[in-house]
């Protein structure tokens, strides 16, 4: 909480972090990353590049001022970045690196407007803030067992083509010990070091079932356009892995936990690479209880573009109670429906009992859920896996 006198500088700032956040963030990352060029080993460059970073920080920064006295409202936007935060190996070293830069980008941005109340407000609230997160990824970390950064040497077993631009990659502790404990749902992240010499990490949702012997990610190759860099990790991946080599792997976080343990129904909605981690979900629930009610419905591009279509298949022949739909912009494959994602032409539901999970692009996930509310669908029920602004979408 933040102190009455601070308060209305900080209400004050709302329209002139809407106006002044690009260029306020783009600001601080520039004069952070001169003073210390270490940091870009944590953060991703690929997004730096494409200002998607900084439209996050931005949107991070207009969401906390708007919605300082709402902790119902950030609890859960904290909890997901506080998992990001410690896949990448944040430390409290960090913050006040960051703050020094962030409260000198503010006053720059502002010039002769970022009077000295409004300076001490800000420092008041990102304090706040920063122990919230310091003393969340504190928790994390003794949870884990790990130290911040640790990373853990993962033996590849095997790499498939799952569709034209998707891979999977499985394996397993190089060391013989067991794997850390994870949930359906979850992520770890990957070091590459790049041709340049620059170490990256990138998260990948787990998309095999806690139980086994191994892990497996599957990674997109982003290949990027006139106005989007290509993915620098994604086609390092894609161009090198394979089997027998070794990759450096963090313990596995994230809140985003489908229900895969429960015998109530279930419904698991994806497009595109948003797939993987329904799939991580579907052969846990495949592998304990193959009798469980579930609708599974994807979206792609077209088939060559639809990844794990041997895992849905495995599950259909497990599962008699497993509905699965697909839908294709392209082309016309047996069985896939054309077109957009259609809640309509879904199997019917108890909507008001039923927990929902998606993951895919942000307007695929806007649209299924207005549809999902408009149809009965309980907010409550509805849980979304989001990554960067997306994840803020709804408090902006």
């Amino acid at each position: 909480m933040i102190s009455a006198a601070s308060r209305p500088y900080i209400d004050a700032s709302v329209p002139v972090l809407r106006q002044h956040g690009p260029a306020i963030t783009t600001t601080f990352y520039a004069n952070m990353f001169k003073a210390h060029p270490e940091l870009t080993n944590l953060f991703n460059m690929g997004n730096q590049a494409s200002g998607v970073q900084q439209q996050s920080l931005a949107s991070a920064l207009f969401a906390y001022a708007a919605n300082i006295d709402n902790a119902a409202a950030l609890g859960p936007v904290v909890s997901r970045i506080v998992h990001k935060h410690v896949s990448v190996g944040l430390t409290a070293a960090h913050y006040p690196i960051v703050g020094f830069h962030l409260l000198g980008a503010i006053k720059s941005t502002l010039g002769d407007a970022a009077v000295e109340p409004l300076m001490k407000a800000w420092e008041e609230a990102y304090g706040s803030l920063a122990k919230v997160f310091i003393d969340a990824e504190a928790k994390l970390y003794a949870d884990a067992g790990i130290q911040a950064g640790q990373l853990r040497a993962m033996r590849v077993l095997d790499v498939v083509r799952e569709s034209e631009n998707v891979l999977s990659i499985r394996f397993a502790p190089q060391d013989g010990e067991p794997l850390p404990p994870f949930k359906a749902g979850q992520y770890v992240s990957v070091e590459a070091i790049l041709d340049d010499g620059l170490r990256q990490l990138r998260q990948y949702s787990l998309s095999e079932a806690q139980g086994l012997d191994s892990m497996r990610i599957s990674v997109k190759r982003e290949d990027g356009n006139q106005n989007i860099p290509a993915g620098a990790v994604s086609n390092w991946l894609h161009r090198n892995v394979k089997v027998g080599d070794i990759l450096q792997v963090s313990h596995p976080f994230g809140d985003f936990l489908p229900d895969t343990e429960s015998d109530e129904p279930v419904v698991l909605l994806s497009a595109g690479v948003g797939i993987t981690p329904m799939i991580g979900a579907l052969n846990r629930i495949a592998l304990v209880n193959p009798q469980r009610r579930v609708i599974f419905a994807h979206a792609a591009r077209s088939a060559e573009h639809h990844p794990h279509q041997a895992d849905i298949a495995a599950a259909q022949a497990r599962m008699p109670h497993l509905q699965v739909v697909t839908f294709h912009e392209e082309g016309n494959a047996p069985g896939a429906l054309p077109g957009f994602m259609d809640l309509a032409r879904l199997p019917s539901w108890p909507r008001a009992e039923t927990n929902v999970y998606m993951c895919g692009p942000l307007p695929f996930m806007q649209a299924q859920w207005n549809a999902l509310l408009e149809a009965g669908a309980p907010a409550s029920r509805i849980h979304r896996e989001v990554f960067g602004p997306d994840l803020l979408d709804n408090l902006l």
